[in-house]
């Protein structure tokens, strides 16, 4: 039989342990309620994300199609310039000349080339160097 020492004993032991439960299953629970917040909290970041990342494909998508709209139009006005020097005759020698300055010409392969007098080449050359600055 035991003792009232050791029933007394064997009380507080079992009381602690009553309590060493209690505390846990309590820090267990807050435990839980936290990790629900935190989840919560992630899946409205998500949502917040996801979001986010479709405005920023309709922002691309819609930026795609304006890229492509300005490179029809820079086509068009490549096509409608290259027609426009076409039917001019008389500033072929010079749009010759323009493009044979920018490759590095001379006044000299100017008139050659192009047949523009001295000072029309040297007109052209200045024009072309005061664009590049």
């Amino acid at each position: 039989m035991m003792t009232s020492w050791e029933t007394l004993l064997a009380g507080l032991l079992l009381g602690l342990l009553l309590a060493g439960l209690l505390a846990l299953g309590w820090g267990l629970r807050r435990q839980g309620r936290r990790l629900a917040e935190q989840e919560q909290a992630l899946r409205q970041r998500q949502e917040q994300l996801a979001r986010d990342l479709a405005s920023f494909q309709q922002g691309s998508i819609r930026m795609g199609e304006t890229l492509q709209e300005v490179s029809q139009q820079l086509k068009r006005l490549e096509d409608k310039q290259l027609k426009f020097e076409q039917q001019d005759p008389h500033t072929m020698p010079y749009n010759q000349a323009a493009r044979l300055v920018s490759m590095g010409a001379s006044v000299e392969d100017l008139t050659q080339s192009c047949g523009l007098s001295k000072a029309e080449a040297e007109l052209v050359v200045k024009l072309h160097a005061a664009r590049r600055h």
